[in-house]
């Protein structure tokens, strides 16, 4: 088939978790797909804006329940491009940071289908901000580091070097980072680090029920189990967390989220 053949795949960015993150151009695309193939962490009310004879395919994976392989979902794609004009691939936060989002895009190229990215509003900005927490400050510092804190064991690099970012970085947020949070703040006060640095955990940020700690560096992994945080969730470690201004945190949304597995 030649690339006219195909319809279009929209890599769409979901947000957060708040439904009214959502981009302008993100609620217009989906409105009007022929197709959706969407993952887990996406709140439900999403998907009431998919009209009514929209395929709808779920693929959603998370740690220990990997529901549907990425080859498969890849081929997912695939089918729905042969066969309709407007296919989502709806992806919780933004759909190239730490989404295999890029991916999906380059099978999908390979194979001669037309691909759209619409970005989305991602969990490690918006999560601390709904806490009035910043990940930047100009009083804190020239520099923040997004990082995956659960790493895919088929990387062909080397793990991440977190001896190496206790000093090359004034702020860091780590996603999907709570199960080896006690290994990564090791680390980081191994690589010269201050055990008193300031940190913070946000667990399912933007939606009711969201909850967070901070604590110092050394003690935090202490404080996520006594207060049994789990996943989705996003660090925040420097001395941005000082500068916290909860006057200004938005109103968590009333949401289903995530999707059931």
């Amino acid at each position: 088939m030649s690339r006219d053949q195909f319809g279009t795949v929209f890599l769409i960015g979901a947000g957060p978790g708040d439904p009214e993150l959502l981009t302008v151009k993100a609620q217009k695309i989906i409105s009007k797909c022929d197709a959706v193939v969407y993952d887990s962490l996406i709140p439900l009310e999403l998907l009431e804006l998919v009209p009514k004879n929209c395929q709808r395919h779920s693929v959603g994976k998370r740690r220990d329940h990997h529901s549907v392989p990425q080859k498969t979902t890849n081929d997912i794609l695939f089918d729905c491009a042969k066969s309709c004009s407007c296919v989502v691939r709806l992806k919780g936060g933004d759909p190239f940071l730490f989404g295999r989002g890029a991916e999906e895009a380059a099978y999908l190229h390979k194979k001669g289908v037309p691909v759209q990215v619409v970005p989305g509003v991602t969990s490690g900005i918006a999560a601390p901000a709904y806490f009035g927490i910043p990940i930047t400050h100009r009083l804190a510092g020239s520099s923040v580091t997004f990082v995956t804190g659960h790493e895919g064991i088929d990387k062909k690099r080397p793990a991440v070097n977190w001896r190496s970012l206790a000093k090359s970085s004034d702020g860091i947020v780590i996603y999907m980072g709570v199960h080896n949070l006690k290994f990564i703040s090791e680390e980081l006060i191994a690589g010269g680090m201050d055990p008193e640095t300031s940190a913070a955990v946000i667990e399912q940020g933007t939606v009711i029920g969201q909850r967070y700690i901070k604590s110092p560096l050394a003690k935090l992994f202490e404080r996520v189990q006594e207060e049994n945080l789990s996943s989705p969730a996003i660090v925040v470690i420097g001395s941005v967390v000082d500068f916290q201004v909860e006057a200004c945190s938005p109103k968590p949304a009333e949401v289903t989220f995530p999707i059931p597995i």
